[in-house]
């Protein structure tokens, strides 16, 4: 039985993983995902305070 890495390696490899892949290339490229995307970085990186 394949592992999940090896599974998601496949599908990214299949036509629509990498239709899924070009997807997420365009969304990422537009400069209000990049700022969602930092935040969420930030609220990660930051952790919780107590």
């Amino acid at each position: 039985m394949p592992t999940i890495v090896q599974r998601i390696t496949k599908f990214l490899q299949s036509p629509a993983g990498r239709r899924v892949v070009e997807q997420g290339r365009r969304e990422l490229a537009k400069p209000a995902n990049q700022e969602k995307l930092r935040r969420l970085a930030a609220k990660v990186a930051g952790g919780r305070r107590h």
